[in-house]
């Protein structure tokens, strides 16, 4: 009886293990595409969610926060830019419209021209990390589209951000 059960339990453990297996396997063919190339939502291993839509994904999280008068990504973003530009890499017909954004501190001018800057840095990451050029446009709406309204440090930091729409979305 003792064997039988010791036989039982390593199988129970076996199965288990190769379950875990698979589900990473498919975790990590959603962070690389999904392999369907799919941007309605049919994709990501034919679960029915596109990974741009899961919100277990990365590439659901679609803005990139920046400092003060800064438009450095910040290191808790590099990974999530790399990732997007990963799909774009692999998805030779997806295109995205990054869109720098600041607070409404300084000249329209000025904030123009910084949300340009905060575009084209995400560009910039996501051409050296494989993307193409003809996938990408970056503008800048300067301080005409706030995520948050106010005008306190939590409002502002808000606002400090490039969103990265993907086509279809804009």
């Amino acid at each position: 009886m003792k064997k039988l059960l010791t036989v039982l339990i390593i199988c129970l453990l076996s199965a288990c293990a190769s379950q875990n297996k698979q589900s990473a396997e498919v975790d990590d063919r959603a962070m690389a595409g999904g392999g369907s190339g799919s941007q309605d939502g049919a994709g990501a291993g034919g679960f029915g969610l596109s990974p741009l839509r899961d919100p277990n994904n990365i590439l659901s999280q679609r803005s990139v926060y920046y400092d003060y008068d800064s438009y450095t990504i910040k290191s808790e973003y590099r990974e999530l830019v790399l990732a997007h530009a990963r799909y774009l890499r692999d998805n030779g017909d997806a295109k995205v419209l990054l869109q720098g954004n600041t607070d409404d501190r300084g000249s329209r001018e000025y904030n123009l021209a910084l949300g340009q800057k905060r575009a084209n840095s995400v560009k910039n990451a996501m051409l050296l990390s494989g993307a193409r050029d003809q996938q990408i446009e970056a503008v800048s709406l300067g301080e005409e589209k706030p995520r948050a309204t106010g005008h306190g440090e939590s409002a502002w930091a808000e606002n400090r951000r490039t969103d990265i729409l993907y086509q279809g979305e804009y």
